[in-house]
Order: C-alpha cells, then structure tokens, then sequence
C-alpha cells in the first residue's frame, strides 16, 4: 500500500521518516482560510482534512494519504506562521515567559480496494516558554528564519533552550502526532 505525506514540511517529513516505512511526498497546495463558525479544534481538523483530500482526489488506488496543521494559540489569539521580521518579533514577544498551546490535527485518508476509511482527529499539548531578551528573539529570527513555523519557533533545534516545559506530545507539538498516526496505520504496515 502506498503511504503519502501529503506537506512540504521537513519537520513532518523528519518524523515520518522515524517510522522507517517507504512514503512519498505530493504537497497539496491547498487554501487554508479559516472556515467561519468553528472552534479551533474544528479548524485544525477542517484543514488537515483538505490537505489530505486534495491529495487524495489527484492520486489513485491502494493508497493511505496523511494531512496535518498545526496551530498556537494563547488565549483567544491564533498564532500562524509570520509574514515578516517585525510579525516575528510581536509573536515571540506574546509568547516568552507564559504558557500557549498547541494544536495539531490528523487526517488519514485510506483506500484499499472498494473501503475507504477517514480518520481525522487532533491533539493538544501546552507549551510553557522562558524569558527572552529582543537580543535572544532578534538572533534566533536572523538564524533560523521563522516563517514557516506556526508561532515563530521550532520546538526542536536551537529554540529549545526557550522551552521551560512541554504538557503534551513532543511530536504533535513538532508538527505530527506520530502516536495517533501509528494507532491508524499499523495494521496496513
């Protein structure tokens, strides 16, 4: 069975290739506005899912097809990937030395012969991160550029001397609930 990674994220590719299966992967190039009317949760899934079905309805055959998003949010507020420097600094400057959380969702598309089966859901971890100085936030922006991380940060590499404490999954927070994946996937492995 064909296993496809349906993102051009090399930290959910880093976490599938822990796997040690074969999968490819076809971006889905999809649009991701938020849809009116639905909590955060229901966004995360909501987009999740048309990764993996856009991806889903350009392939075909035995096939299991894995969209995810991640989310941050603190309070009311939703955090996504900046657009700049300056939209960089202002989130990292919201998030230091208080507690924000992750969202990530999960959608597994599987077609094998006539069966078909969806499994989308999400999970959730809290993130509670140091002081920075603008020094510390200015040099990791100029370092690893941030504009492709939901909040600004990785939770992996160099960002993580920020990080006083993670309540939840490493890898959800990282960009794949790997464990939610596997529960869904190992009985086609």
């Amino acid at each position: 069975m064909k296993i496809i990674l349906a993102s051009q994220s090399p930290r959910r590719r880093e976490i599938m290739d822990m796997l040690g299966i074969p999968y490819e992967i076809i971006v889905s190039h999809c649009d991701e506005t938020f849809a009116e009317g639905l909590t955060i949760e229901e966004q995360s899934k909501r987009l999740g899912y048309i990764k993996a079905k856009a991806v889903f309805d350009k392939t075909e055959g035995d096939r299991i097809i894995i969209g995810s998003d991640s989310m941050v949010l603190k309070g009311d507020k939703i955090y996504g990937k900046p657009k700049d420097k300056v939209e960089a600094i202002k989130m990292l400057n919201d998030l230091k030395n208080d507690k924000h959380t992750v969202i990530t969702s999960l959608a597994v598309l599987i077609q094998e012969g006539n069966k078909y089966v969806e499994k989308i859901e999400y999970d959730k971890a809290d993130l509670y991160f140091k002081d920075m100085t603008d020094k510390e936030i200015e040099k990791w922006i100029e370092e690893d550029k941030p504009y492709d991380k939901a909040g600004g940060y990785a939770v992996q590499g160099k960002f993580a001397v920020f990080i006083n404490r993670v309540d939840g999954n490493y890898f959800s927070v990282m960009g794949l609930p790997i464990h939610k994946l596997y529960d869904v996937i190992k009985k086609y492995l």
